[in-house]
């Protein structure tokens, strides 16, 4: 339940300049969420890629600072694990 707090907390906050600042910001936010994913990948080199609680969450955050269409291009996760993510608490 706290994660999903911070997360919508985060979003909240992250909601703002992204309006003011929409591209610029949609690129810089695509150029981390790719820095995330390279180190993710690069933790599970063997075996199978699984997302931790934090990865969750910053990828989460990040969805809002991206427009819904690019989201399948950019995010190494499906567009509806990114909703379930963004709405739903974390177990």
């Amino acid at each position: 339940m706290i994660v999903f707090l911070l997360c919508r907390t985060a979003r909240a906050l992250l909601s703002v300049p992204a309006v003011l600042l929409r591209r610029d910001t949609a690129k810089d936010a695509e150029l981390l969420v790719l820095r995330h994913e390279n180190a993710i990948l690069l933790r599970h080199v063997r075996g199978r890629v699984g997302y931790e609680p934090a990865d969750r969450f910053w990828l989460a955050a990040l969805t809002s600072l991206i427009p819904r269409g690019r989201w399948a291009a950019v995010f190494p996760a499906a567009p509806g694990t990114l909703l379930a993510w963004t709405s739903a608490p974390a177990p």
